[in-house]
């Protein structure tokens, strides 16, 4: 399989590395610095359309994922919050549109698109990370409705999200449990309260909040898909669809880091040459672009397949290996690249430890590493027995 990138694609990268390096790279270290969701950087990404990029071409999107994974990787290199505005855009895009109904495609996937609205997604909770099936939360049937109840945490864009999608265990009138299923709650909804937003290490500049539900009400028409937990497994698959983009934001960040390190050592000189001239910098340099195009050339491909209608256990290990290897380069990357920079690579002066900060959050989001590392040994072993 090719990963030739095609005219379009190739228009797409060109306009978003222009626009990251003119636009975008002069706020990048504000934005970090003062962890203020960046207004500006969304009505530039509203302007310039790309808020529908991955999706069909009825909602004004290119309908390649592989597209999404370019742009988010060029807006990485220079300030991963900016590449977080588009994701955090298409998390909830994607969902509602693999597992909502129609009636809930009409009335949020347009205000999505243009940009007029916002959302969110809120899986985790204190005791439930990486282990969705332990959900706390419950939505209990209460007439036309539902209770909506519990605590969640990390809610990446709550603080400004128009609604947010939350992830609950529904229970029946008479106490039973039902399933796992998601809800569209919009940020207006009575009992609903959203904290404080927390103080991050990196993707500072897009805020996470603990959300608190005290008997919130929760229209039927709310649920995305039936209530036996149907449409969170489709949105599910969606998400694991959209896992590569994840990948590109490590790709771009390793490339930055790359890009940083090498306009530091060329114009630095000790012991009367450039630093550039060192062997120990050229391998360590050389490396680093090693591992990065392999990381590349594994999101390109796992993008592809998505494109090409890959699902299930086939997608799920490639999707997997993508996230893992690309968020374990760009740690890898950017601790290197600080250490080229020496003394300089721990102060503030210099942007190379944003990225040292941002790539480590890479590998815990979306699915920690240790997580992506089971995926992928259970689809070549098969799933390890309890030990109970």
């Amino acid at each position: 399989m090719s990963y030739e990138l095609n005219e379009d694609q190739l228009q797409i990268q060109d306009l978003v590395r222009r626009v990251a390096r003119e636009k975008v790279a002069p706020r990048a270290d504000e934005i970090d610095r003062t962890a203020e969701y960046p207004h500006d950087m969304y009505a530039l990404l509203k302007e310039l359309g790309l808020f529908t990029l991955p999706f069909p071409a009825e909602y004004g999107g290119t309908g390649s994922l592989l597209s999404a994974c370019i742009a988010v990787e060029e807006f990485g290199r220079v300030c991963y919050n900016t590449g977080y505005l588009l994701v955090v855009q298409w998390i909830p895009f994607g969902a509602i549109l693999a597992g909502g109904t129609a009636a809930q495609k009409e009335r949020w996937l347009p205000g999505l698109a243009s940009g007029d609205l916002r959302g969110a997604l809120s899986l985790t909770e204190a005791q439930s990370g990486s282990d969705v099936s332990g959900i706390k939360t419950t939505a209990r049937r209460s007439g036309d409705g539902y209770l909506l109840n519990g605590a969640k945490i990390w809610c990446t864009n709550s603080h400004i999200a128009d609604f947010i999608l939350v992830a609950a265990r529904t229970v029946d009138e008479a106490g039973n449990h039902t399933g796992i299923n998601l809800f569209i709650v919009e940020r207006t909804t009575k009992g609903l309260t959203i904290g404080r937003e927390e103080d991050k290490l990196g993707a500072r500049g897009v805020p996470s909040c603990p959300l608190f539900f005290d008997d919130a009400v929760i229209p039927l028409d709310a649920r995305l898909g039936p209530e036996s937990g149907e449409g969170f497994k489709i949105t599910m698959e969606a998400l694991n669809s959209s896992r590569p983009i994840v990948a590109a934001r490590a790709v771009g960040l390793a490339q930055g880091a790359i890009d940083h390190a090498v306009e530091f050592i060329q114009n630095r000189v000790a012991f009367g040459q450039n630093v550039s001239e060192f062997q120990g910098m050229r391998w360590m340099l050389a490396d680093m672009v090693m591992k990065t195009e392999a990381a590349r050339q594994l999101v390109y491909r796992t993008a592809s397949m998505v494109d090409a209608g890959a699902s299930g256990k086939e997608l799920a290990k490639m999707a997997a290996m993508a996230k893992c290897y690309a968020s374990d380069v760009a740690m890898q990357v950017a601790t290197d690249a600080v250490q080229m920079f020496g003394a300089a690579g721990i102060s503030s002066e210099y942007p190379i430890n944003r990225y040292f900060r941002d790539a480590k959050v890479v590998q815990i989001i979306e699915g920690t590493n240790q997580i992506q590392r089971n995926i992928i040994a259970d689809c070549v072993l098969g799933r390890a027995k309890s030990k109970r």
